[in-house]
């Protein structure tokens, strides 16, 4: 029977901790008197991390076939070093305490994202019923904490997280291996597939997009409330968007159907043009900015619920932990550590707008290059799927 519960209850612990300190970690450093650019430098130490350590914590779960294992160790780790960050307020000791919580932290998204789809086997349309629960986690943890900010000082925004790490720990210890994990399973280069154009341009667009959002998970919660937003507005705000996410998961199952995966992704990058505009330039509207939310649900919701469709087609079997590592370190890792280091550049050079524009600039380029080179007869209709 498929485990629903287990795996949506860890999906819910596990943004709900990102939900509580993503969004409000920048104010926090804010709050030390850091630069745009060292608090950029720190934010992308999450994206350098995921563009190194899956691969590492994939090829250990590929080569011993223990993937809960890694979940349960690394889950520990993180709750250990997150301690740090009661104990430093240096640029330094910031730094290290970051590196390492990313560098533990990224092991668990993929391989439990692996596991999810081999629990699925042939069902993997109903990913998106299982993974929307981590956006609801994300939805109360981010209302939560933006009422929390507004009342007290902004350093329990580190005791919550802690909590909720905590929690994600715990979940970790009920989760089941998929069978077919218990066991080593012979290697099969990805190669074959990766030097498909198809495939090529998938990686490279979802290389773009991350980057695209890479203002937005540095800076937006610093541009509203610089603005004027108090940090329930802010996690409001953020919660919009989630709630679009969450709709986009529920209905996925039935776009898939309709619509080709190209087009998704298509759309979903056209989106991501005019929300980051918006957000750089309309911030004084407030309307503008519930539109920008609304589109989370393209950018994010309906491109990386198709992304997840075709590496489950394009990599089978004991290739889909490797193929799902590399595509967290090519798009968040890579992606998200080029967008948010070329925002905080940005955002010292230029201002908020130019910064948000970068981000649109970025999706552009992801939406020329399938247009361009993505074959529409041969790329990606999730109705073969």
């Amino acid at each position: 029977m498929l485990p629903y519960w287990r795996l949506s209850a860890w999906y819910f612990y596990y943004f709900a901790f990102i939900g509580a300190f993503s969004p409000y970690f920048g104010l926090y450093l804010q709050s030390l008197k850091f630069s745009a650019w060292d608090i950029s430098v720190l934010l992308s130490l999450v994206q350098v991390m995921r563009l190194i350590a899956p691969n590492l914590w994939s090829a250990l779960a590929e080569r011993f076939g223990r993937k809960i294992t890694l979940v349960r160790w690394t889950a520990a780790m993180g709750v250990v070093v997150f301690a740090g960050f009661f104990f430093t307020k240096s640029f330094a000791g910031l730094f290290a305490a970051m590196a390492l919580l990313a560098f533990f932290s990224s092991a668990s998204l993929p391989l439990v994202e692996t596991l999810t789809l081999e629990q699925l086997s042939h069902r993997a349309g109903q990913y998106g019923s299982i993974r929307l629960w981590g956006s609801i986690g994300f939805i109360a943890a981010v209302m939560a904490v933006g009422w929390l900010l507004d009342e007290l000082p902004i350093p329990v925004l580190l005791w919550v997280s802690l909590f909720l790490l905590v929690g994600t720990l715990a979940c970790a210890f009920v989760l089941p291996e998929a069978a077919q994990g218990k066991s080593a399973l012979p290697y099969r280069p990805l190669g074959a597939a990766l030097c498909r154009p198809e495939v090529l341009a998938f990686f490279i667009a979802c290389f773009l997009m991350s980057a695209a959002h890479g203002p937005l998970y540095v800076f937006y919660s610093i541009h509203l409330v610089d603005h004027g937003y108090g940090k329930t507005m802010v996690g409001a705000l953020w919660s919009l968007g989630v709630v679009a996410e969450i709709l986009v998961f529920w209905f996925m199952p039935g776009l898939l159907r309709r619509y080709s995966l190209r087009a998704i992704l298509m759309f979903s990058l056209a989106c991501a043009v005019g929300r980051f505009l918006m957000i750089g330039w309309g911030v004084e509207s407030l309307a503008l900015l519930l539109v920008a939310q609304l589109l989370h649900g393209a950018t994010f919701g309906a491109c990386h619920a198709a992304a997840m469709a075709a590496l489950h087609r394009w990599f089978p079997g004991v290739q889909l932990a490797r193929a799902q590592a590399l595509y967290g370190s090519v798009s968040f890792g890579a992606g998200g550590m080029l967008g948010g280091l070329a925002s905080g550049q940005a955002w010292e050079t230029f201002g908020p707008g130019w910064s948000f524009t970068l981000g649109a600039a970025f999706a552009l380029a992801g939406l020329v290059l399938l247009w361009r080179f993505m074959d529409a007869e041969a790329a990606l209709d999730a109705r073969q799927s």
